[in-house]
């Protein structure tokens, strides 16, 4: 729990009652490997706090392969912030690589903070815009580079994250099949 206030902390200022609060609206929750966070077609009614594990973010083709298009990992919110907001049917996955715990955040729960706590709509937003910033930095690194670059740069930006993740779905990641991923690996 202490490690979801720092993480609020550091996006805007919280009395001690408003910390209360927000402890008293989020529930611990356990994932295991491979079970889903939130699926395509359903509207997202939840957001979580990664404490332990790693999630992707996917979808699937008509024949089932899936791609991934990043990873979340602890001490960062998951969820489909759009589907969440607007209830809209979310088109991707958040799927758990690996056995995962989070404090999770309810519909309800998150609607009664913004109507109690001032500034909350405000800390989620800067929250929202730094995630968002990230995501489309990365984004642009990797339209960019060629794969091995792309490789090097996922290693140095997430270090430790690459021996986490299945080699395939981090290969998916890259926009490289598994056995690039491999050649490109023992260089």
């Amino acid at each position: 729990m202490e490690e979801l206030i720092n993480y609020l902390l550091q996006f805007g200022h919280l009395s001690q009652e408003q910390i209360a609060m927000i402890q008293s609206k989020v529930k611990p929750k356990t994932i295991k490997k491979g079970a889903y966070f939130s699926q395509a077609g359903q509207i997202a009614d939840k957001i979580g706090y990664i404490t332990d594990g790693v999630f992707r973010v996917c979808y699937y083709d008509k024949t089932g392969e899936g791609y991934t298009r990043y990873f979340v990992y602890e001490n960062r919110f998951i969820a489909d912030i759009n589907s969440f907001r607007d209830e809209i049917p979310t088109a991707e996955y958040i799927e758990a690589v690996t056995d995962s715990t989070l404090l999770v955040f309810s519909k309800a729960g998150f609607e009664e903070l913004s109507n109690t706590i001032t500034g909350w709509s405000d800390l989620f937003s800067k929250i929202t815009s730094y995630v968002m910033e990230n995501k489309m930095r990365a984004s642009s690194n990797m339209l960019v580079q060629d794969a091995q670059t792309r490789y090097l740069h996922f290693l140095d930006h997430y270090p430790g994250l690459a021996n986490r993740v299945p080699l395939s779905m981090l290969a998916s990641y890259l926009g490289i099949t598994p056995s690039s991923l491999s050649r490109i690996r023992k260089k």
